[in-house]
């Protein structure tokens, strides 16, 4: 006998494409501490394991930067790609790369940094006063509301973005 998968919740997922891509870390940083610093979703502590969580905090952070090797005329010879857990791993990493005269030899031309390339992405997890948990999550190119169940949770998370330049 088969044993069937129920469905035991309904949560959603919401995307927005942005406008124009956050710029760099700093533009997704801003937005980011936003969140973290004011809490406009109004988002509350709870206990976990004995642990007091509070409402708003960082989950899962990754950041990709992407270096180029050109030739003399401008042609792209190879591409390297790093990624870290923070911004400051990611530069470091990045710069690492671009000083590296042994990889440099080997993949032919000149490194050189394309940030129009390089990504990130920075989870944060929400306790809703609801009693939900979700997760919004920041790209360069999109913003990301997974787990929400009431619509609710949705229409302050948009009703927020709708006035933060960088998302609208």
């Amino acid at each position: 006998m088969a044993v069937d998968f129920e469905q035991i919740r309904s949560n959603k997922t919401a995307v927005r494409n942005l406008p124009a891509p956050l710029v760099d870390t700093a533009a997704l940083e801003a937005v980011v501490g936003h969140v973290l610093e004011n809490n406009p979703f109004g988002c509350v502590a709870y206990e976990s394991g004995g642990e007091t969580i509070p409402g708003v905090v960082r989950g899962r952070e990754q950041y990709t930067a992407r270096i180029v090797y050109l030739d003399e005329n401008g042609k792209r010879v190879g591409a390297a790609t790093v990624t870290a857990g923070t911004t400051a791993g990611m530069d470091a990493a990045a710069a690492a790369v671009l000083a590296d005269a042994a990889l440099t030899a080997a993949v032919g031309g000149t490194p050189e940094r394309d940030q129009n390339k390089d990504s990130y992405s920075c989870q944060l997890k929400c306790r809703d006063p609801n009693g939900e948990n979700y997760a919004l999550t920041f790209g360069r190119k999109t913003v990301r509301l997974t787990g929400y169940d009431d619509v609710a949770i949705l229409a302050a998370v948009e009703d927020w973005a709708d006035e933060m330049a960088a998302l609208s």
